[in-house]
């Protein structure tokens, strides 16, 4: 990528990585505060924190800032046609996990999570990847091009856990849109653990971060089986 992602080091024996993916017009230092508080509680693990690279979007008028496709419209999200966009980001997404991989992380100890645009990345990149990663993170994010992208699945990302979490009032990506997402992995022959959490907005909430943590250290657990 052109800018380094921020890195959230280890504050043990690094054994495990996430690579969280921003939202629209946000970047990596937005979730830099998530990533320390998981970081007290997960000593294992380095979280990595990418920025988008600045370019337009349609929807809002053409302006550029920070994403990692181009958005139309948010009424049909799931058919979203950015697919050249989505493509290049993948390829920087992959790096990133390749590093890691150089580096002696396990793919099966390396989680991909994103929020919004981010958690379509997430499974945008993941489900099409030659590696069985440890996890898949999606927060108030949804499966673009669904049919494409689930026609396109390999094999072994049917093996990865993935962890949903929705707000019920969330007026950008609405709970209609990570439920669909949800139903269409499920039926696919996905693991989901898709989490509803009341009133919640375009955002995350502590208890969604809880159940974040829970999912973690559950498949990808400080303490290594040789």
């Amino acid at each position: 990528m052109s800018v380094a992602p921020l890195i959230v080091k280890a504050r043990g024996l690094h054994t495990a990585s996430v690579i969280f993916i921003h939202g629209l017009g946000d970047s990596g230092y937005g979730w830099k505060d998530m990533a320390a508080d998981l970081s007290s509680k997960l000593p294992h693990v380095k979280f990595i924190l990418p920025h988008a690279p600045e370019q337009p979007v349609t929807i809002n008028n053409g302006f550029r800032m920070p994403s990692w496709y181009d958005i139309k419209s948010l009424s049909k999200i799931a058919n979203d046609d950015d697919e050249v966009g989505m493509n290049a980001s993948m390829v920087k997404i992959n790096q990133v996990i390749r590093s890691e991989l150089d580096a002696g992380i396990p793919a099966n100890r390396i989680v991909l999570g994103g929020f919004s645009q981010g958690g379509a990345m997430t499974l945008f990149t993941g489900l099409q990847s030659e590696f069985q990663l440890g996890g898949l993170v999606v927060l108030s994010g949804y499966l673009p091009m669904r049919e494409r992208v689930l026609a396109r699945a390999t094999d072994c990302s049917k093996k990865i856990p993935i962890f949903q979490g929705h707000g019920t009032a969330d007026e950008v990506v609405m709970y209609q849109y990570g439920k669909m997402t949800s139903d269409a992995l499920t039926n696919s022959g996905y693991n989901v653990e898709f989490n509803s959490y009341d009133y919640m907005g375009h955002s995350a909430c502590s208890q969604e971060l809880d159940d974040l943590k829970d999912f973690l250290q559950k498949n990808i657990p400080e303490n290594v089986v040789a």
